[in-house]
This record gives C-alpha cells, structure tokens and sequence, in this order.
C-alpha cells in the first residue's frame, strides 16, 4: 500500500484522490491519503508576499517523504519551486483541468455597466500576484486586499462582508 502526502484541504484531498484511483485504475496500484499540515496551513493571517518561500506549502510533505513517512506527494504545481530540492523528482504532472477563474461577488455588488460588473470603490480579494496587478489595472477604483485560506474559508469571508467579492481559480 503506497502513502500519497498532501495537504488536508478539500481542493488538496480531492487532486490527491484523484491521482490514487489513477494509480489504481491505470497501474493497478493500491494507495491511501496521508494528510501533512505545512506552514502555508498554519500561517493564514500574512499575506502570502511577504511570507511565501522555498516550501511554504511543500516543506513539510517533502520531508514525509524523505522520512518514509509517504511514498509519494501531490502538490499544486503552483506551490512548486522551479528546481526541486536534492532527492525529489516531478515524475508526473496530471491533465490540467479548467484554467478559468472564477469572480464571485454579493448580488448587491454588482454593476453592469462598469468592467468586472462591480460597483464602485468594492473590496476584492485575492492571493495571486497577478490577480491584483490584473485588476488594478482595470479597475484602480477598487480595494484590492490579501485573501487567505482553502476555498470554503474564502467563501465565508465573501459572505461575512469582509470582501464584496473574491477571484478564485475554478
């Protein structure tokens, strides 16, 4: 029995569930999640800009590995650095699925007539670097503010009011 790594997120634990029933259904391989926390897990309450580096959502997965802890680990290729460090390999990238983003916002946020089909002057949130330069640049009226946490957790700061909307991947 093979141990997959990965982190305990429900978007992590279903990428990983997927990559098992591949090994099942492709190799005949028999294998079981095994969830790791990383400091990307814990540290929610910094911007990723200023504490993201060398294995912020990685670190701690790959050293299962290199304990034996876990046979193999399923990563976001996003949180991957470009070169891998001394004694892990990628050895498989999965067919990516949709690339879209998704821009998710209150009924009472929405204008129509003006891009993104935002009010003005809103609270967006988002991770991603480029997201924010994206939107500044079409819309330097909006707050662009540091979102953080799995999806359900960004859901619920989309519904608690802290952001009148949020860009996440789809």
């Amino acid at each position: 029995m093979y141990k997959i790594a990965t982190r305990g997120s429900k978007l992590a634990l279903r990428q990983s569930g997927m990559i098992r029933d591949l090994l099942s259904t492709k190799a005949g391989l028999e294998a079981e999640l095994m969830v790791v926390k990383t400091a990307g897990d814990v540290i929610q309450n910094k911007p990723l800009s200023e504490v993201k580096g060398m294995g912020f959502f990685t670190k701690e997965i790959e050293q299962a590995l290199f304990d034996g802890r876990a046979d193999i680990a399923v990563h976001s290729l996003k949180d991957l650095p470009i070169q891998q460090p001394p004694g892990i390999d990628v050895v498989a990238i999965a067919e990516r699925e949709n690339p879209a983003e998704a821009l998710l916002t209150k009924a009472e946020s929405i204008d129509d007539s003006r891009p993104l089909h935002l009010k003005e002057g809103l609270t967006i949130g988002t991770s991603a670097i480029r997201r924010k330069a994206q939107i500044r640049v079409q819309r330097p009226d909006l707050k662009v503010k540091d979102l953080r946490g799995n999806v359900t957790t960004r859901l619920e700061k989309l519904r608690s009011g802290e952001y009148d909307a949020i860009i996440i991947a789809y």
